[in-house]
């Protein structure tokens, strides 16, 4: 079989690690980017006279995009060279970044930020496929360190960056700042990036590719709906969708192992055979639901209980996104000599300790224990990550990195939209029932992220029992792991 990946080097060299570097930068610029608007929707509500219904569709159809796009990354990756895809990715976010900050209407705003989406999409599976190809995996919880760094403290920075421009500037800002560095990426890319393998003569599947977007796109859209508009599952907007994605999913899943039979699947299931990755994946799952649900939760708890302002408010998750990048490349090198088990099962521990105790907060829970609890998550989160995402992807084959790498980043945006949907319709819904029964609102408010919370650490069990399982596995010997990855410096 042909392969346009193939097993790694001895050692990386100095072009690899350059190669490494521009991905990194440029998914670190994508990533902040997604979460950078969420503090500037009340301010955009204002500016161009929508409800918040209306104004929530700018992260709804961010949501959307990916969800559709990324699971046609690993044919893209596979098709084309790695230069033309990372020009593609980086070149449609500068262009939707340069329309948003020039957008006149919320309709052009929107639109921009599809654009954007589009480029986001393909950024984290193109940097993964391309580190699972260079790194040999002796190495690869080093490198997996750095992209945990981008992974988790990218989103945290979003919130605070977007909170220090809108106390003295326009909302465009977040635009114009992050325009540069992306086109100072786009330009030091082109001057320094390689293809690594060759891109093989496939045909794109064109049936599953309507199913894949109904199918993963349908889930993120009922589930986003029934957390920003506090329906239930029984409503239309959400039990249509959601029943329509299911079916999706089953076509799309038996075409999928149809054309496995003859090499031509748009996402090849074949990875889930290997027990570590699907190991792997349940896992970052589960921390995925409880970091967007989180995410979520404490903004909305500092601010209408405890009553501190959007910037205080990103000022004080930042040490929690700081901390979790320091730790990074520490649990990459622990994780190189250790494996990963040593790594998840203290980190699960963490996370559900520090969950629980968010469980208990009170309007009166002090700023100090809100810091301590948030740097104890942190901490948790940093231990799960690097080792989940190179303990999964490793034992893959060198032919499924790109199909790997693309399921991987699609069920992690499919889980942040269910956490965030689940754990805030469980507080909305104990909200309401604490108002009607004639609780004040502040105490409504935290019985409601308490109630979200329980929830959030009932999940995160799972993973303390599941993570002393997580083993670190070499790539099975195939046919195509025989030649080492072609490194060249041209695009064609």
């Amino acid at each position: 079989m042909n392969s346009d990946v193939t097993s790694a080097p001895s050692n990386t060299t100095a072009r690899p690690q350059a190669v490494i570097l521009v991905l990194l930068i440029g998914a670190f610029v994508v990533i902040l980017n997604e979460t950078i608007m969420n503090v500037a929707l009340p301010t955009l509500m204002s500016e161009f006279g929508v409800t918040a219904s209306v104004v929530q569709w700018l992260a709804t159809a961010f949501l959307l995009t990916m969800a559709v796009v990324i699971p046609i990354t690993g044919y893209l990756l596979q098709r084309f060279t790695s230069r033309t895809v990372f020009f593609a990715a980086m070149g449609f976010f500068s262009l939707g970044t340069l329309l948003a900050a020039l957008a006149p209407s919320f309709e052009l705003l929107l639109l921009a930020r599809i654009v954007q989406a589009v480029g986001t999409a393909i950024t984290l599976p193109l940097l993964m496929t391309t580190v699972l190809t260079l790194v040999p995996p002796a190495r690869r919880g080093v490198v997996m360190g750095n992209i945990s760094i981008v992974i988790s403290v990218a989103p945290a920075l979003g919130p605070t960056l977007s909170g220090l421009i809108l106390q003295t500037l326009s909302w465009r800002f977040m635009f114009l700042l992050v325009l540069p560095i992306a086109l100072a990426v786009l330009t030091y890319g082109a001057r320094t990036l390689v293809n690594v393998g060759h891109p093989r003569r496939l045909t794109l599947d064109l049936p599953s590719v309507p199913l894949a977007a109904v199918g993963f796109g349908g889930g993120v859209y009922a589930l986003s709906r029934l957390g920003e508009a506090r329906a239930s599952f029984t409503d239309a907007q959400v039990l249509w969708p959601l029943a329509l994605s299911a079916v999706s999913l089953a076509l799309f899943v038996a075409r999928q192992l149809m054309l496995q039979r003859r090499d031509a699947p748009l996402l090849d299931l074949r990875t889930l055979r290997y027990p570590m990755f699907t190991l792997g994946l349940v896992l970052l799952m589960l921390a995925m639901t409880a970091l967007f649900g989180g995410a979520i939760l404490l903004p909305l708890y500092l601010q209408a209980v405890v009553g501190l302002s959007t910037l205080q408010t990103g000022l004080l998750l930042l040490p929690g996104g700081v901390l979790m990048g320091v730790l990074a490349p520490i649990v990459g090198r622990l994780y190189d000599r250790f494996g990963p088990a040593w790594l998840t099962t203290p980190g699960a521990v963490l996370l559900t300790l520090a969950l629980w105790r968010f469980a208990q907060l009170t309007v009166d829970t002090s700023v100090p224990v809100l810091l301590t609890l948030h740097l104890t998550l942190s901490v948790g989160l940093a231990l799960l990550f690097t080792p989940l995402f190179t303990s999964g992807l490793s034992p893959l084959p060198a032919r499924l990195y790109s199909h790997g790498s693309a399921l991987l980043s699609t069920l992690q945006q499919v889980a942040g939209a269910a956490g965030t949907a689940l754990l805030v319709t469980v507080m909305t819904g104990r909200v309401t029932r604490a108002v009607a029964d004639g609780t004040a609102l502040p105490v409504a408010q935290a019985e409601g992220v308490r109630a979200a919370f329980g929830l959030a650490a009932g999940l995160a069990v799972l993973m303390v029992l599941l993570a002393p399982f997580t083993r670190r596995t070499s790539p099975r010997n195939d046919a195509s792991s025989d030649e080492e990855p072609t490194v060249t410096s041209t695009g064609h």
